[in-house]
């Protein structure tokens, strides 16, 4: 049973991981074109706010994707997808959201669970709870 669970989280974990490192890639493609417009939800500039998303979408992601440092990298995704569902489509119709919305919980799932023992984590951090169940 806990054998199926891990292997069961191993995929949740690579699924979603690959689909926000997906939606990051294709920022990253539009990066020129997205660089002076993409949205300023805090004031520092949409070339800032560009690269902090892309490095949240793409760079936590394939930390997510290993199994390294699970729990830390599922932060900047969930921030990203709150901001973007709660205040940058504030005023849009729920489907303009879902996305981000859907993102926010899977996200929150991982950071409440835990990458499972199939990450990098399990095998550096087995002693320590927060990284690793018992």
């Amino acid at each position: 049973m806990k054998r199926s669970f891990d292997f069961g989280l191993l995929l949740f974990r690579v699924l979603i991981a690959s689909l926000m490192l997906y939606h990051g890639l294709t920022k990253l493609l539009n990066y020129e074109n997205l660089k002076e417009a993409f949205p300023d939800p805090v004031g520092l500039g949409s070339h800032v706010s560009l690269i902090l998303i892309l490095f949240a979408e793409i760079g936590c992601s394939i930390l997510i994707i290993a199994g390294l440092l699970t729990r830390l990298a599922t932060l900047p995704i969930i921030t990203g997808m709150a901001v973007a569902a709660f205040v940058i489509h504030a005023g849009d119709p729920f489907s303009a959201r879902e996305l981000s919305v859907l993102f926010l919980g899977l996200f929150l799932v991982l950071l409440i669970i835990g990458p499972g023992i199939f990450s990098v984590d399990h095998y550096l951090f087995r002693k320590q709870k927060w990284f690793s169940r018992k």
